[in-house]
């Protein structure tokens, strides 16, 4: 899918298998800072059960968007893509157009929920992962 914020390569479809969390984010996005506590502590409370990825769109270097990251304690990847290169993945109607936004692909890759504009609240999140998995 692109590179990350620190250098590596990543694929979503690596991630197969199991329910992956993707929030499109930028620094500058005031909703993006306010939501990005409640993910990295999502992220934690469901460990491998799920994978969590980032997409940044809108900073001005990777190592920006690397410092954000260590700010709010961000462990997983995200893929730098100021370009929206990386958004082009998702198709139609699943397409990202807002930032924030959060999609959750059930195991086998599929968009089974979109939250455009900041995660109301860690329960949301938690009951979208829940029902992808079921899916």
């Amino acid at each position: 899918m692109g590179p990350t914020v620190g250098g590596d390569n990543y694929d979503v479809a690596d991630a197969r298998g199991t329910v992956t969390v993707i929030n499109v984010w930028s620094s500058s996005c005031g909703p993006c800072r306010s939501e990005m506590p409640m993910l990295t502590q999502a992220d934690a409370e469901l460990g491998d059960d799920v994978t969590f990825m980032g997409i940044n769109v809108r900073e001005a270097s990777p190592q920006d968007a690397a410092t954000f990251e260590t700010e709010m304690g961000v462990k997983y990847p995200s893929i730098y893509a100021p370009d929206g290169d990386a958004l082009l993945a998702f198709p139609g109607r699943t397409a990202p157009v807002a930032v924030p936004t959060t999609l959750v692909l059930d195991p086998d890759g599929r968009v089974a929920s979109i939250i455009s504009g900041e995660v109301p609240s860690k329960t949301t999140l938690l009951t979208l992962v829940e029902s992808a998995d079921q899916q």
